[in-house]
């Protein structure tokens, strides 16, 4: 009995973090300015409960001396207009994990578990991508992105992206 009890206790343990984590079928996903949509596989889409760094001030902030970052939250910078980006993790007491989009919010690098404190450039583009410009940026805690399955490829939806040129237009 006590083994059973034990076991059960941690699957709930385990499957806790993927709880909070909310998955919506992508067909009736709703964009609002707090959150960030990701479609992944076919019909489904992960939402991200988010803060909008829009200005040069709130970008330049970021997640600064926060000390935790919840499972299905994070921070989405935008930029005005697409621009190589690089980002560092001065003072940046957590592990992250960034997540690069374009123009058209597809996802187009992931640099995984950024170390904290580090002041080493981390790229928005990987060496040899032929379109590097960057329109967004979606930071989500360190180890995150590999835990939901992010990859390259994967679209985002949000109210900043023109919808006229937007691979999953907000609705």
């Amino acid at each position: 009995m006590l083994r059973s009890s034990l076991a059960v206790a941690l699957l709930l343990a385990l499957a806790a973090p993927l709880a909070a984590q909310p998955v919506v079928p992508a067909a009736d996903a709703q964009c609002r300015p707090d959150a960030a949509l990701i479609r992944t596989a076919g019909d489904t889409a992960l939402s991200f409960q988010i803060e909008v760094a829009d200005t040069p001030e709130s970008r330049a902030q970021g997640l600064m001396f926060r000390s935790d970052l919840p499972a299905g939250q994070g921070m989405l910078f935008v930029y005005s207009e697409p621009q190589p980006v690089s980002f560092w993790m001065r003072n940046t007491l957590i592990p992250l994990d960034l997540i690069f989009f374009d123009e058209t919010g597809v996802i187009r690098h992931i640099h995984r578990n950024a170390r904290p404190l580090d002041e080493t450039p981390i790229p928005g583009a990987a060496v040899g991508d032929p379109r590097p410009d960057r329109l967004m940026v979606l930071e989500i805690a360190g180890g995150e992105a590999a835990r939901l399955g992010l990859t390259t490829g994967q679209q985002l939806a949000h109210p900043a992206l023109d919808r006229t040129t937007a691979a999953w237009p907000c609705r």
